[in-house]
This record gives C-alpha cells, structure tokens and sequence, in this order.
C-alpha cells in the first residue's frame, strides 16, 4: 500500500504540499493516520509536476525513505508548480524495488500512481496484460503491479480514451479478476481523475478554486471530504464529476467548487 496526492491550482513551491503539511506526504510516509493496509512507507517515494508552457512533466524519484534525502529539501523549496502529483512507497512483496518502481509513473502529459495491490499478481492478472500489445509490456518501467496497471491505463489514453473513463476501464477490468485495491490517481495537467476503490481518497477546494486530493488529510483544517468508495472522481479549475464505479446509483455532477 501506499499515500499519493495530485494537486492543481495557482503555482506553489512543492514543499507547500510534500513537506510542509503537519500530516503530509513526509509525516504519512513514517506515520499515516488512515492507512489500512501495511504500517509505513519507506520503499521510495516520487514527485511530478508542470513548468509553466510544458504540458510534458518532470519527475524526481527516489528508492529510500523520503526524509534520508538531504538534496529534497531544496528542490521542494524553489522549483513551482500549477499541478503536482506524488506519492510515497509501501511496496507489494513480490515487487521489484528502485526508483523506477516509485510513482509516478509518466508518458507525455500524463503522470499516474497507483495506491493498493494486486493480489496474486502477477500470474492472475495475465488477462489484464493481454489487453496491451507484447510490445508495451516490454515497456514496463519496472516489475510492479502499479506498473501493470499504467501500462493498460496508458494504452486506453493513447487510443483516445480520456483520463478519467480510461482510469475506470481499467479498475473494473482488474476488479473482476480479484478482490484488488485500486486507488488510482492521474493527471494531464490540467485536469486529474482518480478511483476510490479499497482504501481512503480526501479532497478540499480552497477559496482560490486550488484543489487538492490525498490519501489522508494533511490537516485538521476545515474542508476535507471523503471520497466514497467505488466512485470516480474527475476534477478541474471549473468543478468536478462524482460518478459511482458499481451500478448502485445515478451520476451526480457537482458544478459548485468542493
């Protein structure tokens, strides 16, 4: 298991959402307050965000416990960004470890994280690998289930599927071959979507119309609501969409901010 956030609105230095909250990515990796699933996250961690023209992201992505890098602190403090997405790692066993095995995970626009697991990964997902050609899974960034889930994730975007039904495609396509958590989380930059399948997903809006989606509240501050579970959510500067994963009920559009 592990804690991921997305963040989108006006430029903020990383810090304000990796290092900086009383209980954020660098306090959730030692001591999360919601996670169900594993004690500590201490197998990696990684960042991404958007320079102001680029729609390509950067990543910086390391193996060890976010707080053992002593160069974080001074990138976190001066590089800014409009859209952020990171994560800290509680890796599967089975998994292999790395850099390349931390989210997030990225092609062109797109970052993507993945927060649960896959239970008798790999071999009872083999049908979810043969969704993609060969050529892709040859492509994997790592031997991961995270890394199996966006290499399907990423082929539903390049066919032209859009961020968030290609995030609920492939949830329920891996929901149906175990009792798997699926907390999916991506964005372009511009927008992000995420599931909520097995574990917690929090969301605020602030006044300025800045979202922020987490794992588990950074604070104790007013404005956090929880994501239900088996729903999408997609979200932009104008508002978001809620929509339940399972047919238990209609879709429900939410114009007003969070």
């Amino acid at each position: 298991m592990c804690r991921h956030f997305a963040y989108l609105g006006k430029p903020v230095a990383l810090r304000t959402v990796l290092l900086d909250p009383p209980f954020g990515p660098l306090r959730q990796s030692w001591a999360p307050r919601l996670q169900r699933h594993g004690t500590v996250n201490v197998d990696g961690y990684g960042v991404g965000w958007y320079a102001e023209g680029d729609e390509r992201p950067a990543r910086y992505r390391r193996e060890g416990p976010i707080w053992a890098d002593g160069d974080l602190a001074d990138l976190a403090r001066v590089v800014r960004s409009h859209a952020i997405l990171g994560a800290v790692r509680s890796a599967t066993p089975g998994c292999a470890p790395g850099p390349q095995a931390a989210a997030p995970f990225a092609a062109g626009r797109w970052l993507f994280s993945h927060n649960g697991a896959l239970p008798g990964w790999p071999g009872a997902f083999e049908p979810l690998a043969e969704l993609i050609p060969t050529g892709e899974l040859l492509e994997l960034e790592a031997r991961t289930d995270s890394a199996l889930l966006w290499a399907v994730v990423l082929n539903r975007l390049r066919s032209g599927v859009e961020l968030g039904k290609a995030l609920a495609e492939v949830c329920l396509a891996a929901s149906e071959l175990a009792d798997a958590r699926l907390n999916l989380l991506a964005t372009d930059g511009r927008s992000l979507a995420a599931t909520v399948w097995g574990d917690t997903l929090f969301r605020r809006r602030d006044a300025d119309g800045s979202l922020l989606v987490a794992s588990e509240p950074f604070d104790d501050g007013p404005g956090w609501s929880e994501v239900p579970d088996r729903c999408l959510l997609v979200a932009d500067a104008a508002g978001s969409t809620l929509t339940p994963l399972a047919p238990t009920g209609p879709r429900s559009r939410e114009d007003a901010p969070l």
